[in-house]
């Protein structure tokens, strides 16, 4: 096991720096650049505008500027003038300046990522303790009525888009006033008790979930259903009955964890979906999450923080991925990584 994190661990290395390598170059082919929105106003001058780009290095060939982002990421550095000896080494990974908000991207990274990793989260459990026990019964009692409403409403989730689901949300929130419209936490979340903020932000987080927790339980229920059926006609579960194992013992001590698997490792990608997965939802209902803010960025071309954004993606992908074969190590004991 020791030998498979490390190894993850340095493929982590060179894919990290493809990946910026290449959004890098992709940002570079749009037309135009941050400073290019200024341009359209008549009271800024082009001098001035020239200057920026100086400044920024935006008139420096797109791997320039690539190679000069990539020599400032690494998460030491060294200040021999500090007041005191801690404050010398600084291991705070510099992505770069935003453009369009002002302010450093480690900064945006730090506000954001909380309110979309939770709300991945969150919505990933959500369907997981649904669908799992109705993939179980629907596959126990198949083709009764059961089984066959089950399927009828995966296929009616899966068919109905996150953004239209979103929408009819925020309908539903301006119409009875029961939930707030957007936001991660209210105006006077400072002010609360410790256990008030929690209710604040669970208020906050309860539609954008269940809109992301619809597909996800079609998509798992589905998935459960097939798994359990192809194991319960497997030659273990007649030889564990055969045995005299009770019912209850056969289907959820042998089948289950057995079907179970294929989830724990799409559990893993679930990771990778926090930008993906999230970004409709996080426009359409005003959540400040890291899918509105890589939307923004991509409309003002806020390279460094496209770029930062996929990274911590990406990174997310592989510790998902990871977790996911320990989890399928610790529940399936054929799984051996040595």
């Amino acid at each position: 096991m020791k030998a498979l994190i490390i190894k993850r661990l340095l493929i982590l290395i060179p894919m990290l720096l493809v990946v910026s390598l290449m959004v890098s170059l992709l940002m570079s082919l749009a037309p135009g650049d941050p400073v290019s929105q200024f341009e359209m106003m008549p009271d800024v001058d082009a001098e001035y505008l020239q200057r920026l780009r100086q400044e920024f290095g935006l008139d420096q060939p797109w791997y320039m500027q690539y190679f000069h982002w990539l020599g400032q990421v690494l998460p030491f550095s060294y200040h021999p003038d500090a007041a005191s000896f801690w404050q010398r080494f600084d291991f705070r990974p510099n992505f770069g300046f935003s453009y369009y908000y002002r302010t450093e991207v480690w900064d945006l990274l730090v506000q954001r990522m909380p309110a979309t990793i939770l709300l991945s989260l969150t919505s990933l459990v959500l369907a997981w303790v649904i669908a799992i026990p109705l993939g179980v019964l629907a596959a126990i009692y198949k083709d009764s009525i059961f089984d066959r409403i089950s399927q009828m409403l995966a296929y009616a989730a899966l068919s109905i888009p996150e953004f239209f689901l979103a929408l009819l949300a925020l309908v539903f929130a301006a119409k009875t006033g029961w939930f707030p419209i957007g936001g991660f936490t209210s105006v006077e979340h400072d002010f609360l008790s410790p256990w008030g903020r929690f209710l604040d932000i669970a208020h906050h987080l309860l539609l954008p979930t269940i809109v992301l927790g619809i597909g996800g339980v079609a998509g798992v229920m589905r998935i459960m259903r097939a798994n359990f059926l192809d194991n319960i006609r497997s030659e273990y579960v007649v030889t564990a009955r055969a045995k005299g194992l009770a019912e209850g013992a056969v289907m959820f001590r042998h089948v289950f964890r057995n079907a179970i698997n294929p989830l724990i490792t799409a559990a893993g990608f679930a990771f990778s979906s926090i930008l993906s997965g999230a970004l409709l939802v996080e426009i359409v209902m005003n959540y400040p999450g890291i899918g509105q803010l890589v939307y923004n960025a991509l409309l003002q071309q806020d390279a460094f923080v496209v770029q930062a954004s996929v990274l911590m993606s990406v990174i997310m992908l592989m510790i998902g991925n990871l977790l996911a074969d320990i989890a399928l190590a610790m529940n399936d004991p054929r799984i051996r990584y040595d």
